[in-house]
């Protein structure tokens, strides 16, 4: 039996700049994992959406490595502040500030995200 995606009409968006760019359905995002986008500039973004409904998006560049991994990290919260870890390395990044929470001069690009 083939089930079909569940759909909606909702659509999750990145301010880019002056201007707010259509990523994907809103349906794509599951709690705890992360999903790539390419932007129209060549830069990829890593999206999740957590538990109570609320999607992030991060650089999705990995930066002590250089890969483009970040969407497929561990989620997790310290001190009740949500964040990703890097498959690789291991370094945690703040998914509302982009701060790496192991290194305190090194953070990663944050996008605002709307779903409309």
């Amino acid at each position: 039996m083939t089930l079909a995606l569940e759909t909606t009409d909702l659509k999750v968006q990145l301010q880019l700049t002056d201007d707010w760019f259509t990523v994907c359905d809103l349906s794509v995002l599951t709690p705890g994992r992360g999903v790539a986008a390419l932007l129209p500039d060549g830069r990829q973004a890593a999206l999740f959406l957590d538990r109570a409904g609320r999607a992030y998006a991060i650089d999705n560049r990995d930066p002590f490595t250089g890969a483009a991994v970040l969407s497929r990290g561990l989620t997790g919260t310290h001190q009740g502040r949500p964040f990703v870890a890097s498959p690789l390395l291991k370094q945690r990044f703040d998914l509302e500030t982009g701060q790496c929470l192991d290194d305190d001069a090194v953070r990663v690009a944050v996008y605002e995200v709307r779903a409309r």
